[in-house]
């Protein structure tokens, strides 16, 4: 179920640029997945980085340019 919910944030997020500006000015993942988790969203770190394929020890990029979002 989580997998599906990270599926369908993709989804929204590209067809919601309002939905995408909110959950971008997230300053780190673990901010990124409680302000998706705010918006009805139920997954956590772990599982969006499993269903993206994204790791990093360290943020340094804006996470609109994040894979997935």
């Amino acid at each position: 179920m989580s997998q599906a919910h990270v599926v369908r944030l993709f989804r929204d997020a590209q067809a919601n640029p309002a939905l995408k500006d909110r959950l971008s000015v997230s300053a780190t993942p673990e901010e990124f997945v409680q302000l998706a988790q705010q918006h009805g969203y139920e997954f956590t770190l772990e599982e969006w980085q499993s269903s993206t394929r994204f790791s990093v020890e360290e943020l340094d990029c804006e996470l609109s340019e994040i894979p997935g979002i």
